[in-house]
């Protein structure tokens, strides 16, 4: 049974579409969540050692903020402010429309973007950009595993069965990170695995991905 769900976020209303209001297994799982919280303590030790060298290696490159964020959807749309290690100029946000989109779909990606620093390429690269979500991880906002977190801008022009990538919590990675990371172009594709995750999701296939992330990062596949 489905019943509408508005989206109320930054001051852009969705209309509403119908989402199926079972709630997902990964979301309750207490084994998830502990995993997690496991999981985001030992991320969050590693951000505060790597913070300072970060920081000054930006200070001879880009002199500026040493944390970006963005206002994020989570679980149902729920909007979070995700948090990254800065990776582009300071003022990247104002320059977007400058940037071709390379990618098909609700996803922008450019792989020769213009507005990435010197010490974002390698940020990227070995995904040091992404830690500090290990602090949206430990508040609940997102989990070790899960689906790409959107933004509201492409929550507000998602189809109704684009809606269903929802019904899980975001994650740092996922399907798509471990199985292709940059690599992948096309929004339905994302949509599609992230879909296929949620069929196949079980504690067990979560530490799966996280094992196959790591050694993705490491070989530096698909990395941007």
């Amino acid at each position: 049974m489905t019943s509408p769900t508005n989206f109320q976020l930054r001051n852009i209303k969705v209309l509403p579409l119908p989402i199926e209001r079972r709630v997902h297994p990964s979301v309750t799982s207490k084994s998830k969540r502990i995993l997690d919280i496991f999981g985001a303590i030992i991320g969050l030790t590693f951000t505060a050692i790597i913070a300072m060298p970060i920081m000054i290696a930006m200070q001879f490159t880009d002199p500026g903020a040493l944390l970006y964020s963005q206002i994020r959807c989570g679980f149902e749309g729920k909007p979070f402010r995700i948090w990254k290690f800065r990776s582009m100029i300071a003022d990247a946000d104002l320059k977007k429309h400058l940037v071709e989109n390379q990618a098909k779909g609700h996803i922008f990606k450019n792989d020769n973007d213009p507005r990435i620093t010197a010490i974002g390429h390698f940020l990227r690269r070995t995904s040091l950009d992404e830690f500090p979500q290990f602090w949206n991880v430990l508040k609940g906002e997102m989990s070790l595993v899960g689906t790409r977190p959107p933004t509201t801008e492409e929550v507000a022009m998602y189809q109704a069965h684009h809606l269903q990538r929802l019904k899980v919590k975001p994650g740092i990675t996922g399907e798509w990170q471990a199985k292709g990371r940059s690599q992948i172009q096309d929004f339905e594709d994302v949509v599609r695995m992230d879909l296929d995750y949620q069929k196949r999701w079980s504690f067990m296939y979560d530490i799966n991905l996280i094992i196959k992330t790591i050694a993705v990062v490491v070989a530096r596949k698909g990395a941007c």
